[in-house]
């Protein structure tokens, strides 16, 4: 039995299939976690969701900002941007069962017998494992429940950046989305900053959530997508980047959990 996370697939269906003949996958023995953003912007988002719909129980996923931002414009009635291509997506038959799928995933997988946490942006320095398990699961009884339309309706916020037990149940669940979806660099207070997307060093102000020294997450692993720049790269043994901006014409990279070996599929949509 093979266990693999695989980095933000972004409807780049024919790597992500690349990837799963390489390793020569097999749903009967193996098993997939995919770390979020599964769909938008690459050129078939309704062909990589069929796909996880047809493994279910031999993967699991991690919601990322696109995906959530998919379920917001369902339930809210709203037009998704040309740009994220999702137009099949909408028109499809099935649509409403790919939905489904997809709103019943989780923020966070804690893979216990790896000791591995999965999500798709990251782990808050602000937040212990135990925390970030509990709101993480407090945050998808709130876009899979009654009132799902009310909470996408106000997860469109940068604000709070800090996270305090104090804070209203909306800016809780804000808060959760925006460390679990759109995290990737801190303030020295450890302050979300959800603007900054490029590379570690581009701020002297600013550190990689990973790097800030308010973090206590040394003692297991920690696999994610969201941040492209990284190029894979975090100079950490037990924080694992798998975005490697397929989308943006870089590469999708599949990872073996157990031995950390990574396979790489280079983009080839853009160039077709």
């Amino acid at each position: 039995m093979a266990l693999y996370a695989i980095g933000d697939l972004q409807g780049c269906y024919h790597e992500f299939d690349a990837l799963l003949r390489r390793v020569d996958f097999n749903p009967s023995q193996d098993h997939l976690y995919c770390v979020g953003d599964i769909v938008a912007r690459g050129p078939d988002s309704l062909s990589c969701l069929r796909r996880l719909v047809q493994l279910q129980g031999s993967v699991s996923v991690t919601l990322g900002n696109h995906d959530l931002h998919l379920l917001a414009c369902a339930a809210l009635n709203k037009e998704p941007n040309p740009k994220d291509k999702l137009a099949p997506l909408f028109a499809a038959d099935d649509f409403d069962s790919l939905l489904a799928f997809l709103r019943n995933q989780p923020l966070a997988l804690w893979l216990a017998p790896l000791n591995t946490l999965v999500c798709h942006a990251g782990l808050s320095p602000h937040w212990s494992l135990a925390q970030a398990l509990e709101q993480a699961q407090q945050a998808q009884r709130c876009y899979q429940g009654k009132d799902a339309a009310h909470y996408f309706a106000h997860m469109y916020q940068n604000r709070p950046v800090k996270w305090c037990d104090s804070l209203s149940e909306m800016e809780k669940f804000v808060y959760t989305i925006n460390s679990f979806t759109r995290m990737r660099f801190v303030e020295p207070s450890g302050a979300l900053n959800l603007k900054e997307k490029g590379k570690p060093g581009c701020d002297d102000q600013l550190v990689p959530w990973f790097a800030h020294s308010h973090r206590q997450h040394d003692d297991f692993d920690i696999v994610f997508g969201h941040w492209a720049a990284l190029e894979g790269k975090t100079g950490r043994d037990n924080v694992h980047a798998l975005d490697t901006g397929c989308v943006w014409g870089g590469s999708m990279t599949l990872m073996d959990l157990q031995s950390k070996k990574k396979v790489v599929k280079q983009c080839e949509f853009l160039s077709q």
